[in-house]
């Protein structure tokens, strides 16, 4: 097969779309801004040297369940760290709610709420096949399996609409923690529906696990395939217009994906105007502002539990999650704001010299905010476990103004890919049962911005692989004609 594909941006789902067509036979090269492969799945040395941090994402809840990692062979391929617990949230007074594994000890240690959680969780962890068929896909589609999907869409609804479902402030802090992901307000149908996503997963076969080393072992690995397959990634080459971009002839089937903001469609000369309008009118939302902590031990958490659980949600009781978030909303950052911590070296002792740590931390802030959350996520953080002020050797901060530098698909700091509301679960980026088609011949959308959206699970980059070569072949390609 003679026909070439350039992918532009190397995050998750550019590289997915890279080795799925590059196994399907197209000659694929992929074109990275930055000088390191893997967009928002990298990892690098930001404060000293030995304390490993991922740049990008740090969790990743949904990339074993995956279809493209399930098929693909992501578990196998590299090592990963299985927590007993996916996520905790600390309380005041030395309290903490935490999302084991086992669901039954979770219900039971939220004591008068035990009934309420497994009633919430529990028909969606037992069948999240049908959750994920659901939400992995577009949604202008019917669902495989009706009776999940209405089970969840009427839990979403419950939640997002702010109904009494949990009585207990333990069990309350545990549903906002993971609603809070979405950076949106609270309560919201949006939030709900990526929250009880995210909280099915805690109690499913190896949870919320993640990677020995980084996130930029998932890169590595998917880069690895794709070179195995003839395929060639070029660094350092920031695409910022489509018009000078050399891909090919689309005439002969030669493919252009982008792994990156629909914006840059703008730039293509002959985009048609309609079409355009429609890009223009995407939203994106509210950012994030990260900071790195190199630390000479573990954090000195109040609750002992705390310090054994990998992803922590810093915030308080439910209520206080919900007006930082809202505050963001609002164009403002909360005294007091929600945090979203990940602690590898609870597990993984690659990532910091002997005895040493990393954190990873950010909150959420109004697009293209330029405020450095380092002391105040210093604060919220010993606020929980008081002394962590003083392990620290360094930290590094990245405001999100400054992150579109480091992914240009992260419009004024965005990291979700667009804003998480309920018009734009539909329209990513634009209203269609083919969202990652574009009307340009041979130019494909393989981004967070369209369907399922966010999250390390490379289906944006499939499905826009899968789209393309059905277009431009006529035939339909599946998971396993590529993996076998």
């Amino acid at each position: 097969m003679a026909r070439r594909a350039t992918i532009v941006g190397s995050g998750p789902n550019g590289l997915a779309a890279a080795v799925a067509l590059a196994r399907a036979g197209l000659h694929v090269r992929v074109l990275e801004a930055s000088e390191t492969v893997g967009g928002g799945i990298r990892t690098a040395e930001l404060t000293l040297p030995g304390f490993h941090h991922d740049v990008g994402s740090a969790a990743h809840p949904a990339a074993l369940t995956s279809a493209f990692f399930r098929s693909f062979g992501l578990r196998e391929r590299i090592a990963w760290n299985v927590p007993d617990a996916a996520y905790a949230h600390p309380l005041d007074g030395g309290r903490a709610a935490i999302a084991w594994r086992d669901l039954d000890r979770t219900a039971e240690e939220l004591g008068r709420d035990a009934r309420a959680w497994r009633a919430l969780i529990r028909p969606l962890a037992r069948h999240l096949d049908g959750v994920l068929d659901l939400t992995g896909n577009q949604l202008l589609r019917m669902p495989r399996h009706p009776l999940t999907a209405a089970r969840f869409v009427a839990r979403v609804l419950q939640t997002g609409l702010g109904l009494p479902t949990l009585a207990t402030e333990e069990a309350q802090a545990l549903l906002a923690g993971v609603y809070a992901h979405a950076n949106t307000a609270l309560p919201s149908i949006p939030a709900a529906g990526s929250g009880l996503f995210l909280a099915a997963h805690a109690h499913v076969g190896d949870g919320w696990a993640y990677p020995r080393g980084g996130a930029q072992a998932i890169a590595d690995v998917l880069a690895d395939d794709l070179r195995a397959h003839g395929g060639e990634i070029e660094t350092g080459v920031r695409v910022d217009s489509l018009r000078a971009l050399d891909w090919g002839d689309p005439e002969g089937g030669d493919l252009l994906l982008l792994d990156a903001s629909p914006r840059l469609l703008l730039t293509h000369p002959d985009l048609p105007a309609r079409y355009a309008r429609a890009i223009g009118r995407y939203r994106y939302g509210a950012a994030a502002a990260k900071v790195d902590f190199a630390l000479d031990g573990p954090v000195p958490w109040t609750n002992p539990d705390v310090a054994r659980t990998p992803t922590v949600h810093i915030g308080g009781a439910r209520a206080e999650v919900e007006a930082s978030e809202n505050a963001v909303a609002a164009g403002r950052v909360s005294d007091r704001p929600y945090v979203l911590a990940v602690q590898p070296s609870v597990l993984d002792d690659s990532r910091a010299p002997a005895g040493g740590a990393v954190l990873w931390a950010y909150i959420h802030v109004p697009a293209g905010s330029t405020f450095d959350p380092t002391e105040t996520v210093t604060r919220q953080v010993e606020r929980f476990a008081p002394g962590f002020r003083d392990r620290i050797l360094a930290s590094r901060a990245m405001t999100a103004a400054q992150r579109p530098a480091f992914n240009p698909a992260d419009v004024g700091g965005d990291i979700l890919g667009g804003a998480f509301t309920l018009a734009q679960t539909v329209r990513r980026p634009v209203v269609s049962r083919a969202p990652w088609r574009t009307p340009v011949r041979g130019v494909y959308l393989a981004s967070a911005s369209t369907p399922p959206g966010p999250g390390v699970t490379g289906m944006p980059g499939w499905f826009a692989a899968r789209q393309a070569l059905l277009d431009h072949t006529g035939i339909p390609i599946e998971l396993d004609d590529l993996f076998g």
